[in-house]
């Protein structure tokens, strides 16, 4: 693409670049060939960067593959040749195999591209699930309808610093726990509606250094005369995390697609990433 005279790169090019760069350094150690003949195979690497291209182009599988097999240089970032492409089933069955921190760590990676601010938010939903067939639902105790969905956002960037998800229906200040006490290095002030109004977390986030900004539920005058003393300004930064749940939605899809629950965690962790990912190109070219 040529704009005033000057060759620019496509955001697609960008973002393959981006996504490669951040998919090496997940895996640990030196990267390896992207593919290696016999035994060898596809890197690891080679298949998160894959599975990222497919999730921010919004492909089935089949249709990614055929799409890549027509851009030579996209499939050139990924260190193959357009002939060494792999096969849409090899590209899903690695997706299974790759265990979550690999996930995780290219969530947490997306997130440092971002100057983060002083406030966050959290916030749960459901995301939808495929159907799946009966003896599945059967055999795994497939009772929900919808995956738990919370997470800590950014309320500066809109960034997703972490994500909880669940099959369960677990109460919102045991996950919200368990996420802060992951990410307490990048939390300042936290805010939060009246899902997480318990006096023990905000006690361990006070002690942790952790301003709570948490709508307290209005049993009595006392809780009343909390919320009247509540900052406004902070609190209602939590409309952030509404914000990124309906971009969600809207440019990844309502529905996660994975049969299994341990793909649809690892679907769900790869969509924050690339919402991440793709939030850093466009504030870079603004």
């Amino acid at each position: 693409m040529k704009r005033d005279g000057v060759f620019v790169s496509s955001k697609l090019a960008r973002f393959t670049s981006r996504v490669v760069s951040l998919a090496q350094k997940v895996v640990a150690g030196a990267p390896e060939p992207a593919v290696q003949k016999g035994n060898g195979g596809y890197a690891d690497w080679v298949i998160v960067a894959i599975h990222g291209l497919r999730e921010y182009l919004d492909h089935p599988y089949r249709r990614l593959l055929d799409v890549l097999h027509e851009m030579h240089g996209i499939v050139a970032k990924l260190g193959l040749e357009v002939s060494e492409l792999p096969d849409f089933s090899t590209v899903c069955a690695r997706m299974q195999q790759l265990q979550m921190p690999i996930w995780r760590v290219l969530l947490r990676l997306s997130a440092e591209l971002h100057d983060i601010g002083e406030i966050q938010a959290i916030d749960a939903t459901g995301m939808d699930r495929v159907a799946a067939s009966q003896h599945y639902a059967n055999k795994t105790n497939y009772t929900f309808k919808a995956v738990k969905t919370t997470v800590l956002i950014d309320c500066k960037t809109s960034a997703i610093l972490d994500i909880h998800c669940s099959m369960k229906q677990p109460h919102d200040t045991q996950i919200g726990w368990q996420v802060l006490q992951r990410n307490l290095d990048r939390v300042t002030k936290l805010t939060a509606d009246k899902g997480y109004d318990w006096w023990l977390f905000r006690h361990k986030l006070r002690a942790e250094g952790v301003t709570p900004v948490i709508k307290h539920r209005e049993f009595g005058w006392t809780g009343v005369a909390n919320n009247v003393l509540l900052d406004d300004e902070t609190y209602h930064q939590r409309s952030t995390v509404e914000s990124t749940f309906f971009a969600l939605r809207r440019k990844y899809g309502e529905i996660v697609r994975a049969r299994t629950w341990f793909g649809q965690f690892r679907e769900l962790v790869l969509k924050c990433a690339i919402r991440n990912i793709e939030l850093a190109l466009d504030r870079s070219h603004a």
